[in-house]
């Protein structure tokens, strides 16, 4: 089992946003800073090294000092592809990482104890975040040496990360809920919609967690 000096930390930054009116959600305004910047800040210290998978140009996320990744083979097939390419760039770049951990850019409440649970629990295997009854399966630890059947998957065009992670007998952990401003809130929140941003937003106003 890998420490986090060997597991290589990747944003999933490259999806359209739709319902959330298009655009990079990530770069959304939470609390003064971008909702990405709060996914960087409770993420990076619990990886090796972290980087961004995103789509188009990759200068729109300069100002964030991390190197950045894009779907080039497989593009507009979702978190998998997005995986596929964190696991080539890691096999090219920085061999030493032998797992990869994954988040969306939109969960700016991730626990601080999220990738040592999950690395703790699988074994050789992958492990998927869970809170109440909702399976998380982008929010996982992935061994590289599953590579070979991500890009089956993505060849077959089954993209379902869910699908892929029970067909792995994925241990998935469970997380409890967090209180923020006395309310029991989903570790998991993902802004999805407007809607959830301001929601978001009323509840780091209300927070002394920052």
């Amino acid at each position: 089992m890998p420490n986090s000096d060997q597991i290589l930390g990747v944003i999933l930054a490259g999806g359209r946003s739709r319902r959330f009116g298009g655009g990079d959600k990530g770069l959304a305004d939470l609390g003064g800073q971008p909702i990405l910047a709060h996914v960087i800040a409770r993420f990076r210290p619990q990886v090796g090294r972290l980087i961004l998978n995103v789509n188009g140009d990759p200068m729109r996320f300069g100002a964030y000092g991390l190197e950045t990744i894009s779907d080039e083979e497989n593009p507009e097939l979702g978190p998998l592809s997005g995986l596929l390419a964190a696991m080539d760039w890691a096999a090219r770049h920085a061999p030493r990482y032998i797992a990869i951990a994954t988040v969306s850019a939109d969960v700016p409440f991730l626990p601080e104890d999220l990738v040592a649970r999950l690395n703790a629990s699988r074994g050789d295997g992958v492990a998927i975040a869970r809170s109440g009854d909702r399976r998380h399966p982008t929010i996982a630890v992935w061994p590289t040496s599953f590579r070979r059947t991500i890009a089956e998957a993505l060849d077959k065009r089954a993209l379902s990360v869910d699908r892929l992670a029970a067909d792995l007998n994925a241990v998935a952990v469970a997380f409890p809920m967090r209180n923020i401003q006395c309310a029991n809130v989903d570790p998991f929140f993902n802004i999805n919609t407007p809607d959830d941003l301001s929601t978001a937003r009323a509840l780091l106003a209300g927070s002394t967690e920052g």
